[in-house]
């Protein structure tokens, strides 16, 4: 058995300060992390409590952004009042996740950094996994990959970004804030997680011993929104596809777009060229078809999910027309 030592900080400064020692991790929620540690996937030495260093708050910032601290709980996130009222995309997002008690632990931060789901990942007795054992294969390409990625893979990784959240924060265009010894930085939403490559192991542009400290989202500008989950049941189940929209629209007008999908690729996967199709025009079937079918140029599936690609374009459409038909603001 390994030891596994646990120490917890009060501070930024202090977390930083012990997350610096080799083998150490951050944990708030623990969701994730402790079911892989459980799993034998996962092999921290010392576990870092980050859950009393003071990032727990939800608030507004100068020029109306708001600020989600990196240990706020999803439930709270979800059901705060300036995030229902100003996005509640994010609300819809979130409140699609899990289940309530999952909700009431899991943070803002381990949300961002929530591993995937694939089997062979997650699963030890599995000998070819290129994220828990780089050079060793991808079991997923000639094995069960019904749940995996159709746009932005590798031949090293085909899984897929399991978070709700993320594709929501991708939509809104969100910046991630994370603070090191140097400093704090500021990632954009769009560069935070990375497609596979040759290196799937590298997940996030996160460097090592920097901490998620908060989100940050801009002042809200879109008047109509949708989350739209596709999965197999209705709670507790990952997204087959998943689609956050956001339209700012003038009467039946759309004068911009942001739209994210969720459930097809490493990462939550924006388009901005496709977006720039809807703004100026009214939406029907088929500008959403249009729309949609630039969204997912260039992807591919292997037999067990080849039904995703039809199912992302039919998503983006009803996403689009739901969006569109909803009250002002939400």
């Amino acid at each position: 058995m390994q030891s596994v030592y646990y120490e917890r900080a009060r501070d930024i400064a202090h977390a930083l300060q012990l997350g610096s020692q080799p083998g150490a991790r951050f944990i708030a929620g623990g969701t994730n992390l402790l079911d892989l540690m459980k799993g034998d996937v996962e092999h921290p030495v010392k576990l870092v409590d980050v859950t009393h260093a003071g990032m727990d708050q939800v608030y507004e910032q100068p020029g109306g952004a708001l600020r989600i601290g990196a240990t706020a709980r999803n439930s709270d996130a979800a059901n705060h009042p300036l995030v229902r009222e100003r996005y509640p995309l994010l609300t819809q997002a979130l409140l699609s996740g899990a289940s309530p008690q999952l909700r009431n632990m899991a943070t803002t931060a381990g949300n961002l950094l929530q591993r995937t789901r694939c089997p062979y990942f997650t699963d030890t007795a599995f000998d070819r996994c290129n994220k828990r054992m780089p050079g060793s294969g991808c079991g997923a390409r000639d094995g069960w990959h019904r749940m995996h990625a159709i746009l932005g893979a590798s031949d090293a990784c085909i899984a897929v970004n399991p978070s709700d959240m993320n594709v929501a924060l991708a939509a809104l265009e969100a910046v991630v804030v994370v603070a090191a010894a140097g400093g704090e930085r500021r990632i954009p939403m769009a560069d935070f997680h990375r497609l596979p490559g040759k290196t799937p192991q590298v997940e996030t542009a996160l460097q090592p011993g920097e901490l998620i400290t908060g989100v940050e989202l801009p002042p809200p500008r879109f008047n109509r929104c949708h989350y739209l989950k596709l999965r197999d049941r209705a709670s507790y189940a990952f997204a087959l596809v998943s689609v956050a929209v956001l339209l700012q629209m003038d009467g039946g007008t759309i004068r911009a777009a942001r739209i994210a999908l969720g459930g097809v690729a490493h990462k939550p996967w924006r388009v901005p060229e496709a977006e720039a199709l809807l703004a100026g025009v009214q939406l029907t079937d088929e500008v959403g078809r249009q729309v949609a079918a630039n969204l997912l140029a260039g992807a591919s599936a292997y037999p067990d999910n080849q039904f995703k690609l039809e199912l992302a374009q039919r998503a983006v459409v009803r996403a689009l027309r739901n969006a569109a038909e909803s009250r002002e603001g939400a």
